[in-house]
């Protein structure tokens, strides 16, 4: 049983909406988002912040959501999957290329790879092949050998020049309660 001054009031700024929740101290910024949120899109893959499946945008910087508790992230603009579409809800660059160039197999890692990606060309929009590799290489997939996974940070940078996307937190995201 958790005792009442081991609970918290949190404001939490989630692809530019804001939420109230209470939530045990201890609690992880991934179970928030996936449990409390229904923000189902981030996933939980190793829970020790190896395999990047879990990875959301801090202030536009990638962050393993199963490392952070939840009360770290208030105050602060946390972009998920969800987030990277476009405002009237087509795919992002980011989303579109992974699309176009079969960036992923199961999809189970595909989220967080979206959103490193996202992150990467906000600091480096026309990547080589190399630092495409680099920009990628905190993030496991079990299924790809990560030459398509590649090949879509390389077509992002190519819509990102024409189609900005957006920024993070502008997105849609499904409403609190929706998502599966």
């Amino acid at each position: 049983m958790t005792s009442p001054r081991s609970r918290l009031a949190l404001r939490l700024s989630v692809n530019g909406t804001a939420y109230d929740v209470e939530v045990e101290a201890r609690r992880l910024l991934s179970d928030v988002l996936r449990h409390d949120l229904r923000l189902t899109g981030t996933h939980v893959g190793c829970e020790h912040g190896v395999c990047g499946a879990c990875t959301v945008l801090l202030d536009g910087r990638p962050a393993r959501a199963c490392l952070l508790l939840a009360a770290s992230a208030q105050g602060a603009e946390i972009t998920t999957v969800e987030g990277l579409a476009n405002a009237d809800g087509s795919l992002g660059p980011v989303q579109r290329a992974f699309k176009e160039c079969h960036g992923l197999q199961c999809g189970f890692c595909t989220p967080g790879f979206l959103t490193t990606i996202a992150a990467g060309l906000r600091e480096n929009p026309n990547p080589t092949r190399e630092e495409a590799k680099e920009m990628v290489s905190g993030n496991l997939c079990r299924c790809t050998g990560y030459q398509n996974i590649v090949a879509s940070v390389l077509r992002a940078a190519e819509l990102g020049m024409t189609e900005p996307g957006p920024e993070p937190g502008t997105g849609p995201g499904p409403e609190p309660g929706a998502g599966a």
